[in-house]
């Protein structure tokens, strides 16, 4: 049975419809984000060290859960209304994760992984994504749009 090993939240400064989680040290980043970036394109883009997120809104505060699996966990359908969902396989070499604006780059939160050069499973959900559309067109909303994103080790 699948252990849950750490959980952090954060807030995500969300610009131009998009943030992304790369990994802090950007030499090791070939494509730094937002480069390579299709606005409109996928819900989850994996690239070399970072993971792209398309958000429903343009310019707002999402909220962000990250939690750390010793294994594969289970499917999350029960924990939220989920309009969107994605897998990829992302390599972090400093086992940290800065979430980066389009606009703004990196932010001051950091996402710890419990391991360095790591390569990890992740699965992105997200809810609230029509309610943010909707209020973004009139305000800068907050706390509309939440995200869960689990990370398990590739090699397990």
């Amino acid at each position: 049975m699948a252990e849950l090993i750490r959980q952090q939240d954060a807030d995500v400064e969300v610009d131009f419809c998009g943030f992304a989680l790369q990994d802090v040290d950007d030499t090791l980043v070939p494509l730094e984000f937002p480069e390579g970036r299709e606005p409109g394109g996928a819900f989850l883009t994996a690239h070399e060290a970072r993971l792209d997120i398309e958000s429903a809104g343009h310019t707002h505060t999402a909220t962000l859960a990250a939690e750390v699996w010793d294994t594969e966990p289970p499917v999350a359908d029960d924990r939220g209304d989920w309009e969107e969902r994605g897998e990829a396989v992302l390599h972090c070499p400093s086992g940290e994760l800065a979430l980066w604006g389009v606009t703004s780059g990196p932010r001051e939160t950091y996402l710890q992984l419990p391991e360095k050069d790591v390569t990890w499973q992740v699965r992105v959900y997200c809810e609230g994504r029509q309610e943010v559309q909707r209020l973004a067109q009139e305000g800068v909303p907050e706390g509309i749009e939440h995200y869960l994103v689990q990370f398990w080790s590739a090699s397990k």
